[in-house]
């Protein structure tokens, strides 16, 4: 099984790996297909629960949400949302469900849950420096997951979630958000000039937040009684599954990278 996850992510780090050190279509497109995929999973999920979503349009609304990020002052925002809250309404009329309101719900939701949350990975590989925030967020996540996952296993007592995730713990968690610290702080001062107290703090945030993505898709499995978000990837289930974190952390590193004044050396 642990030969399967090193193979299976090995062979993700090299798919990835070029279009992100590339940037612009390669990067776009790797996340349109990320996008798309993942949409395609969350559309899966909810139908093994009884629901039915609209699987073609989840993932064409995430995909103009995303390619939104690349013509951000051509086409805002807010005149995609628009499009995507009238289209899907009307396109739902045509939907023989008994609960055809709920799979609107369920599918607006879907493409804003991918879409506009990936549109944020494009605008920050966009920005000066862009890939090393990215590289701050990606492994600042991974060093908490790591860490959380080991000093869970040896030190953990005390249920962190049990709702949602009952093997987490309270030790677990914590440790992770000081790796994540530790990690965004030594990035930051190296790749981006970043004061080690704001690369630190940022690190406290994303360690802080990061399991909560993660937490938030267990959510949807366990309503829909799924283990994984599908088998695509072996040893590590479906790309929600390994995207998770990310999802609801890179938006935060991206508003702090542009908005956040960069804090003085102490």
């Amino acid at each position: 099984m642990l030969r399967t996850r090193v193979i299976s992510a090995a062979v993700l780090l090299a798919i990835v790996a070029v279009p992100f050190l590339l940037g612009g279509w390669p990067f776009l497109l790797l996340i349109v297909a990320a996008g798309a995929l993942g949409a395609w999973e969350y559309a899966s999920l909810f139908r093994q629960g009884g629901a039915q979503p609209l699987t073609w349009l989840c993932i064409l609304l995430t995909v103009l949400f995303i390619l939104e990020a690349a013509w951000p002052d051509q086409v805002p925002f807010s005149a995609v949302l628009t499009l995507a809250v009238i289209g899907s309404l009307i396109a739902v009329l045509w939907h023989k469900s008994p609960q055809p309101a709920t799979d609107w719900a369920l599918t607006l939701a879907g493409a804003l849950y991918l879409g506009w949350l990936l549109n944020q990975f494009v605008s920050l590989r966009a920005e000066p420096d862009g890939a090393y925030w990215l590289l701050l967020g990606a492994l600042s996540i991974w060093a908490a997951d790591v860490t959380a996952y080991f000093a869970g296993r040896a030190f953990g007592r005390h249920p962190w979630w049990p709702r949602h995730s009952p093997k987490k713990t309270w030790e677990g968690y914590l440790a992770g958000v000081v790796a994540a610290a530790l990690v965004a702080g030594l990035i930051g001062a190296f790749l981006l000039g970043l004061s080690p107290l704001e690369g630190g703090a940022l690190g406290l945030l994303i360690g802080f937040i990061a399991p909560l993505g993660d937490l938030a898709e267990s959510m949807i499995k366990r309503q829909v009684g799924a283990k994984d978000s599908s088998h695509l990837i072996p040893g590590h289930g479906g790309l929600l599954d390994r995207i998770d974190s990310l999802l609801i952390t890179i938006p935060l590193v991206f508003y702090w990278a542009v908005l956040m004044p960069r804090w003085p050396a102490i």
